[in-house]
């Protein structure tokens, strides 16, 4: 995560994570189940555009909120799947019965 992200708190509301910069957001809409939280789809306003770290770290911060909550991920966001499968270590935290499991 690029610095000028590394202290912008992550807001939860009632389907979203959130991240505000600059007056813009970047988000992921998400469904919490039980002890598994899937994320949905990850958005960035187009003025955050070529920053090309702002969903990457609401992303981030999302997976932290998830692993320090206890849960397990579901990623069936195409941006969020590509991102654990870059970032191999976060595959700790998804929910082994998913079924793209064997593909992260």
């Amino acid at each position: 995560m690029k610095p000028e992200f590394e202290n912008i708190d992550l807001i939860k509301t009632g389907k979203r994570f959130e991240i505000e910069v600059n007056g813009y957001a970047a988000f992921i809409d998400y469904r919490e189940m039980g002890h598994q939280i899937a994320l949905v789809h990850t958005e960035a306003d187009p003025e955050l555009a070529g920053t090309g770290a702002a969903a990457a770290a609401v992303v981030e911060k999302t997976l932290h909120y998830i692993e320090d909550n206890g849960k397990k991920l579901l990623p069936f966001c195409p941006y969020v799947f590509a991102y654990i499968k870059k970032n191999p270590d976060w595959k700790r935290i998804v929910d082994e019965r998913f079924d793209g499991y064997d593909k992260l």
